[in-house]
């Protein structure tokens, strides 16, 4: 099976073969996927990462040689690292991967993974104001679960692509006041589906907010109807579960 790399900052993954087709994803640098379809001008990928699926224009990807020795991502953990290579600079976006094996373009900026609330927080809040985008996993433009992805990627835990597949994940967490700095809170629409999800933010006892992209990333209040939008004076989103998907730090 042929396996292409993005060597660009970050590319559109569509949800058909056409340019006027909804982005539904995005593909970051060092990012590896397989092609399941092709067509004269795309290519019908899945993403090693996390599974997912669409398509990609040909002239945005590369061939991808594995060499077949495992290695362990290390991916940039600012919001953004300049990275030089081929007479040529390259903005990449934090949680872009930096040591596949190949090419020649290569940043120091990569720490390892920290799994503590501490981090978490520390990350989440690096994309505050970061505006909303349908598909988006970069500080340019996010959505919700994309967010959420590169805040635990970059923490070194994985987490699949969208809302409701993420509330497959972790541990569940029965009451809003049991819910700890790292929980991912989920909200359902008027149907029941779970569209939407925010990282919980415990700055004291009872003071419970959510980190989340709506509009743009921001902090809004929780509690156990949902999130409470202090601006509108009003729910935005009504919450269906709370899970506990981090490893616990060593000093807890």
């Amino acid at each position: 099976m042929e396996k292409l790399i993005c060597l660009h900052s970050a590319i559109p993954l569509r949800k058909e073969a056409s340019d006027r087709s909804e982005m539904v994803n995005q593909v970051l640098f060092g990012e590896t996927m397989d092609v399941l379809e092709t067509t004269a001008k795309w290519y019908l990928v899945k993403l090693h990462h996390d599974g997912y699926e669409g398509w990609l224009d040909k002239k945005q990807v590369s061939l991808y040689i594995d060499n077949g020795i495992p290695v362990e991502p290390r991916f940039v953990n600012s919001l953004f690292a300049v990275a030089n290579g081929n007479n040529h600079s390259i903005i990449l976006p934090a949680g872009a991967i930096i040591n596949q094996p190949y090419g020649t373009i290569v940043t120091e900026v990569a720490n390892e993974p920290n799994h503590s609330e501490e981090s978490i927080m520390d990350y989440a809040k690096m994309f505050l104001e970061a505006p909303y985008l349908w598909g988006g996993r970069t500080f340019m433009g996010i959505d919700c679960s994309g967010f959420t992805q590169i805040v635990f990627r970059l923490s070194g835990i994985k987490l699949e692509r969208d809302a409701y597949q993420q509330a497959e994940q972790g541990e569940l967490i029965a009451f809003v006041e049991e819910s700890e700095t790292g929980d991912l809170a989920f909200f359902e629409n008027t149907e029941g589906r779970i569209t939407h999800v925010g990282i919980i933010f415990r700055e004291n006892e009872n003071d419970i907010t959510i980190i989340h992209a709506s509009g743009k990333v921001r902090i809004d209040k929780l509690d156990h109807l949902g999130i409470f939008n202090e601006e509108t004076a009003a729910y935005s989103h009504s919450l269906r579960i709370i899970k506990r998907q981090r490893i616990k730090s060593k000093n807890k």
